[in-house]
């Protein structure tokens, strides 16, 4: 006897009875990814009018510019910061932690001049702070992490992480918004940088692409939440591409220079410089060498 074939929508309902991974049935409504970035954007009007927008503005028009932006926002804001404290943390007040999170982006703001400049300043590629603002992606990942870890500091779930995830599919860039990020930070090029939930990195630093600020070890999994499991750098500390730190004891001191691809699981004094021993190259003359020169 043949066997009666399921269609793909009862097995798709078997396996959402199954599995789960839906939204809205039978539990608290999550927040909206394309919600959550359409805000996140918007967001970034704000802290840079013009900028982000791609909407010319005169001085006279920014005020009214501002005021219909907050307006928009104001009351999507509260709609999913509501629907974050509902899966998470029921009984918050959404209306209340949107306004005081919007109330905190003028001083905000003041934060992210340090980047711009300190990008400007460290990049002799970089001939503005408009070219900084237009064309580094850094920027845009630290504006979104400052702006995430203002909520993830509230205790807002969700949310704040699907910002930071927002700014981390654009730039190449994860920064965990728990995260805490001192002034004049410089990230440079950025592709592939890692940073963790409790990494602390004081002012003036500079990381280049390919560098992680991780744990040793997630085995221990939901046992090590709330755990300092990610390094710190102090003040005026320089990371080169392709370096690994890891561990929540690890402290890099003041002034450190960390060299490309160096692996580092133990704290450095202040005043250091870390770089793998010298490798020896092989530089070979194509003539006579002779062989097959194909790589």
């Amino acid at each position: 006897m043949a066997e009666t074939r399921r269609s793909p929508l009862d097995a798709l309902l078997d396996s959402y009875a199954a599995c789960g991974g839906i939204n809205h049935l039978q539990g608290a409504n999550l927040p909206s990814r394309a919600a959550v970035g359409a805000l996140t954007e918007e967001l970034l009007h704000l802290l840079f009018p013009g900028f982000f927008s791609g909407q010319a503005l005169a001085p006279r028009e920014v005020p009214a510019f501002l005021s219909g932006l907050l307006d928009s926002l104001r009351p999507r804001l509260e709609v999913e910061i509501a629907k974050s404290l509902e899966f998470a943390a029921p009984g918050g007040d959404a209306a209340a932690l949107a306004e005081d999170f919007l109330e905190e982006l003028a001083p905000l703001r003041a934060i992210l001049q340090t980047d711009v400049e300190a990008a400007f300043d460290g990049d002799p590629a970089a001939t503005s702070t408009e070219e900084v603002m237009l064309a580094y992606p850094g920027i845009e990942a630290i504006a979104v992490q400052r702006m995430a870890h203002l909520l993830y500091k509230k205790g807002v779930p969700l949310l704040p992480r699907m910002m930071t995830e927002w700014a981390h599919g654009r730039t190449g860039i994860d920064i965990h918004p728990g995260a805490e990020i001192g002034t004049h930070f410089f990230i440079d090029h950025g592709t592939g940088i890692v940073i963790g939930e409790t990494c602390k990195i004081g002012d003036h630093a500079k990381i280049y692409h390919g560098v992680t600020l991780g744990a040793r070890s997630t085995s221990g999994g939901q046992q090590l939440r709330g755990r300092k499991r990610h390094p710190t750098l102090e003040d005026h500390v320089t990371i080169y591409p392709g370096a690994t730190i890891l561990g929540g004891e690890t402290v890099i001191g003041a002034r450190t220079v960390i060299g490309g691809n160096v692996w580092l699981v133990q704290s450095v004094p202040p005043d250091s410089q870390v770089i793998l021993p010298e490798q020896r190259m092989q530089i070979r003359n194509h003539h006579a060498a002779g062989g097959d020169w194909e790589i």
